[in-house]
């Protein structure tokens, strides 16, 4: 039992007030509620979050999915809605000020109440780190004045958020609590009706429409450059809905992929885990990806002025996370002209067939994994908790 469960001054009332506008906030803001409750067991929880948050006693001000707007004309189409709900909440908090306010992720939402409620005396933390390491990096000065407490997934943020003297606590990742350290593909293969005794190509092109018509059709071009050379590869590509899967499935029947193609509704992580390689985006993805231990080909193209213009912006040398959890290439990034079915292909065929390159792997990201693993509920529950009665 940690010292904030046993102090009897922690069974006392508090109020926490926790904005999360994605359904990743939501989870996150379930995990810590769960793990606060049993530090301040007459604790109320309230803000903005969604079912999973609810389902934890959790009283949401604000339908969660009022903020959950992707894409810059969506947003201006709603910014009134926006800056009206970011006002309730503020008049809320100052009539009935919580004893800390917690914004998950979010941050163009989020830091801004964090600051108003700092600056009215409210201590305030932000959960998840904006890619502020990675580029607009000035924006550090605004995340300073914004809050007393930062808590980050990943070491690395935490470094950066140190050497510009901002408090911040390094929580881990609750993935990396929640996937098994041996992952099981036989299990997974036969849940996806796979054939166990052939190799497995996971294809993971986004969410998006665009996304899945930019990159869908250059990794199902690698794909069918595979097929001469592995006829025996089975793909299995993973949908977020029902209008993705129709769109994916009419890029395999134009592009005439003969290799068996298997296409599966949601399920992403299960049907990482029955692959020998995959084929990606950047993004989360590739975190799940290393700590399923799997091998796997970064793709990604923009169109050429985005390209350029993030080129000029980004102050990092990789994109994937485990590249930037290990500060080396461990994964190949293959990016904008780099990215051709040539080339996709070759390195897939390259890590389906290079057994030491897949032990060493394996190993690389096993080490990377427990360095993630850390109990990310209970690390963020205790710096909170620590915040909380050092403003008492």
């Amino acid at each position: 039992m940690s010292n904030a469960q046993a102090d009897p001054v922690s069974s006392r009332k508090v109020t926490i007030a926790i904005i999360a506008g994605e359904a990743s906030g939501d989870i996150l803001g379930a995990g810590l509620i769960r793990s606060l409750r049993a530090r301040y067991p007459k604790a109320r929880f309230v803000g903005i979050g969604g079912d999973e948050m609810i389902a934890e006693g959790f009283h949401s001000l604000v339908p969660m999915d009022r903020l959950s707007v992707m894409g810059l004309v969506e947003v201006l189409g709603r910014i009134r809605e926006l800056f009206n709900i970011r006002a309730r909440l503020l008049d809320y908090f100052f009539a009935t000020p919580p004893d800390v306010v917690i914004g998950i992720d979010s941050p163009d939402f989020t830091l801004a109440i964090e600051r108003r409620c700092r600056e009215a005396g409210i201590p305030s933390v932000h959960y998840v780190s904006p890619s502020v390491w990675a580029w607009r990096q000035k924006r550090i000065f605004k995340i300073a004045k914004s809050v007393d407490l930062m808590l980050t997934l990943f070491p690395f943020e935490a470094r950066f958020y140190e050497e510009h003297d901002v408090p911040v606590a390094f929580v881990g990742h609750p993935l990396a609590d929640r996937i098994p350290m041996d992952p099981d593909t036989l299990a997974a293969r036969e849940s996806l009706g796979l054939d166990p005794g052939k190799p497995v190509l996971a294809v993971l092109p986004g969410s998006r429409s665009g996304e899945v018509e930019r990159l869908g059709t250059l990794f199902l071009e690698a794909s069918r450059w595979l097929q001469a050379r592995r006829p025996d590869l089975q793909l299995v590509i993973p949908c977020v809905n029902r209008d993705r899967e129709r769109q994916v499935q009419a890029l395999v029947e134009s592009l005439e992929v003969t290799l068996p193609v298997t296409l599966v509704r949601g399920r992403s992580r299960e049907v990482m885990a029955a692959s020998d390689v995959v084929l990606l985006a950047s993004g989360t993805a590739t975190l799940e990806a290393m700590l399923l231990k799997k091998p796997m080909v970064v793709g990604y193209r923009l169109s050429n002025f985005s390209f350029k213009l993030l080129s000029h912006l980004v102050k990092v040398p990789w994109v994937a996370l485990p590249n930037l959890l290990a500060q080396k290439a461990l994964v190949p990034e293959l990016l904008q002209d780099d990215a051709t079915p040539d080339t996709l292909g070759a390195a897939v065929l390259e890590r389906l067939e290079d057994n030491v390159e897949r032990a060493r792997l394996k190993e690389a990201f096993s080490e990377l994994h427990e360095t993630l693993k850390q109990n990310a509920d209970e690390r963020a529950a205790a710096a909170v908790s620590e915040l909380i009665e050092r403003k008492r």
